[in-house]
């Protein structure tokens, strides 16, 4: 690429200094460059020779600034939130973008262009990075912002009852302040790339329209610093790498109620970066007895052709509902569009107002081939019913590795999901996938999601406090690992429990080694079944309250995985009262604390 004067909106001085640098671009910043030139030489208001932007020649000035915020549990609304910052960054505007905890609130109503993306935790919570922006916005305190243009990605699960609550929550809050939207939210479910990338497009189409006289130079912060896109891997969520499996070992014991594996898999050749707090995300596939079970009740024809994406590419049922749809989870959404394609009146009753209650017992525990027999929906057209389900969505679990312990390689903890309900026994997707169909050889579709949201502090020295029962100790693995490698010498602790020391004691002889060599200052464990009263993780946290509460006032690092239904909550109580024994502080108070240590991202948590 050689720039010349000739039609160029930069001088002559200004051209030969930026051809000097573009030997020294790298082709991220090459590709950026070339963008950002193509809307200089394209805009209907030339800019001039000294570099400054005309004025459009009618009409008040449409501020190029736009704020992007984002609020993350996992990564995904965060990385979704990077990529349009890119595309922006690509259009020629001025992108700041933040997460909603590191965003300054007494900005906000100096922002013209606001765009959120944000996800939604449990059962209609925002996520922890976002709690802080959430209750200030409904607070007295949020200014009017009549002058505010905005749009709302919400991110969810139609399978829980408050579907993308958190992005409702915003959506209809910053219209109650004055605020006009730029495009209409959008809900996703888990399968959001396509939502996701046509809300991107009506956002930008919006912005194009709203400023297409005017050119400013494209730049973006994060926190007043620039933000790049960085090297970008070509395998991702929609092009996952095939990888190799090294190793699948049951990490418990004989005897054990629990099937627990411990998956290595090979990132060799795939360019795949990770860091400890990182998840891998897997395209698994439904179980085929299931699948075959399923299409028998509906009457269908296994190589009948179906469509698999909005592109008409069609496969054989059988394949599409192996590897492309989800057939183990009602949802009210779900069974509100089998109702239109069924004539079956009961199912209607179900759905009626006043049986809501009725609805959720029935949809909890319950698949696609319980609603084919329970409903009658033999003879349904396979082709429609498809075409009302949603994607398969990959699975995510926690990174239990570290890459500088282990280059070229990632390590997952996964337990396997079986139990029985309703008469029949049932399966989880991923985990059976790996339990009982994935060996040594095998090729797996992977790819790494990162979650910013849960790192290691980058002072080696910090202390770390680490609960993480069953599978959720699998970060803290990866956590120690990084340390080793580095040599921290800031000290750490693992609360870690499951029910049986003899079987269920995952990872024993790791943090046996970790403790003998220093890497691991302390371990505390429950194993809830080996005592004649249940002892769990918080109960061993409240016996060492007094150690715990001062290693929380020598700067500590708090980190909890696994459970959020009750797990989470339950620590989350034990870290309250420690502060209201220990540090004499009322409820109030002791809340605040948390509430601080999570906005200094001293308190992280990766719950599901």
């Amino acid at each position: 690429m050689v720039l010349k004067v000739t039609d160029s909106p930069f001088s002559q001085e200004q051209v030969e200094l930026l051809n000097r640098l573009l030997p020294t671009l790298s082709e991220v910043q090459k590709v950026w460059l070339s963008g950002y030139l193509a809307a200089l030489y394209n805009a209907e208001t030339p800019m001039a020779a000294g570099g400054g932007a005309a004025s459009a020649a009618n009409g008040p000035v449409i501020s190029k600034e736009v704020t992007v915020l984002f609020g993350s549990q996992s990564g995904n609304s965060q990385n979704l939130a990077k990529k349009l910052s890119g595309k922006l960054q690509e259009q020629g505007f001025n992108v700041t973008f933040s997460s909603m905890s590191d965003f300054k609130t007494n900005a906000l109503k100096k922002v013209q262009n606001l765009l959120i993306v944000v996800s939604t935790h449990g059962d209609g919570e925002p996520p922890d990075n976002t709690i802080s922006f959430h209750e200030f916005l409904h607070s007295k305190r949020a200014p009017q912002l009549e002058g505010l243009r905005f749009s709302v990605l919400a991110l969810g699960d139609t399978s829980y009852e408050f579907f993308c609550q958190t992005g409702k929550d915003f959506d209809k809050r910053l219209e109650e302040l004055g605020g006009k939207r730029l495009a209409p939210r959008v809900d996703c479910d888990v399968d959001y790339d396509e939502s996701a990338s046509e809300w991107m497009n009506h956002v930008l189409a919006s912005l194009r329209e709203s400023s297409a006289t005017q050119v400013a130079a494209a730049s973006a912060s994060v926190g007043g610093a620039a933000i790049g896109t960085g090297t970008q891997t070509e395998y991702s969520r929609s092009n996952p790498f095939q990888a190799i499996v090294l190793e699948n070992l049951n990490l418990n014991g004989r005897g054990s109620d629990k099937e627990t594996r411990h998956l290595e898999i090979s990132l060799e050749g795939s360019n795949l970066h990770y860091e400890p707090g990182d998840c891998l995300g897997i395209i698994a596939k439904n179980h085929p007895r299931f699948v075959r079970e399923l299409i028998d009740a509906m009457g269908w024809k296994p190589e009948e052709l179906v469509r698999i994406n909005k592109n008409g590419e069609e496969r054989p049922l059988e394949e599409a509902l192996s590897s492309h749809y989800e057939i183990t989870l009602l949802t009210k959404p779900l069974l509100e569009q089998v109702a239109k394609l069924s004539s079956e009146n009961r199912l209607q009753e179900l759905l009626a107002e006043g049986r809501e209650q009725e609805l959720r017992d029935y949809v909890r525990n319950r698949d696609l081939l319980d609603l084919a027999r329970d409903y009658s929906l033999n003879g349904l057209s396979a082709k429609e019913f498809v075409s009302i389900l949603r994607k398969l969505p990959p699975r995510l679990y926690s990174i239990s590795s570290s890459l500088k312990s282990y280059p070229d390689e990632v390590h997952l903890t996964i337990r396997k999901v079986q139990y029985e309900a309703h008469g029949r026994e049932r399966y989880g997707v991923c985990s059976s996938y790996i339990a009982d169909r994935l060996e040594a050889g095998d090729t797996l579709p992977v790819f790494v999601q990162h979650n910013p949201n849960f790192k290691l502090p980058a002072n080696p020295d910090i202390p770390l406090i680490m609960i993480g029962p069953g599978t959720g100790v699998a970060p803290f693995r990866a956590f120690l690992g990084e340390r080793e490698e580095l040599g921290a010498k800031g000290k750490t602790w693992l609360f870690y429990g499951d029910q049986h020391f003899s079987t269920d004691f995952l990872y024993q002889l790791d943090w046996q080694r970790w403790l003998k060599e220093g890497v691991l200052t302390r371990m505390d464990v429950a194993f809830s079944r080996d005592t004649s009263e249940k002892v769990y993780v918080q109960h061993r946290m409240l016996e060492k309250s007094k150690e715990l509460y001062q290693w929380l006032q020598d700067g500590a690092h708090v980190y909890v995985c696994g459970d959020e239904k009750k797990m989470a909550h339950d620590v989350h109580a034990a870290l309250v009262t420690i502060l209201q024994q220990e540090g004499e502080l009322g409820s109030e108070e002791a809340a605040l604390y948390l509430k601080r240590m999570q906005q200094e991202k001293r308190y992280q948590r990766d719950v599901y």
